[in-house]
C-alpha cells in the first residue's frame, strides 16, 4: 500500500511546474494580446468587458491560459490513472 501511495505521488504534476507554466502563459498572453490589439487585429467593446486590463488585454483574455495550465495537468493525471487501472 505504501508503494502505491508513493507511486501516485510521483505521477502527480508538481505544483511548482503548474505555477511556472501558468505564469509563462499569462506573460505570453499579456504580451501577444497587447501587440495584436495595438496593431488593430481586433478590438473589444468596452461595454462587454470588465474594464480591467493587463497591458492592452482585458482580464477576461486570461481565463483560457489559466484554465489550460490547471485543467490539462489534471486531465493528464486522470487519463493516466484510468489507463493504469486494471
Amino acid at each position: 500500500m505504501a508503494s502505491a501511495l508513493a507511486l501516485s505521488a510521483r505521477r502527480r504534476p508538481r505544483l511548482s511546474a503548474v505555477a511556472l507554466a501558468a505564469a509563462a502563459l499569462v506573460v505570453l498572453t499579456a504580451v501577444f494580446d497587447s501587440v495584436m490589439i495595438a496593431v488593430g487585429l481586433f478590438a473589444y467593446d468596452d461595454e462587454r468587458i470588465s474594464g480591467v486590463r493587463i497591458g492592452l488585454a482585458p482580464l477576461e483574455d486570461f481565463a483560457y491560459p489559466l484554465a489550460a495550465a490547471i485543467l490539462l495537468p489534471a486531465l493528464w493525471v486522470a487519463l493516466r490513472r484510468r489507463r493504469d487501472d486494471p
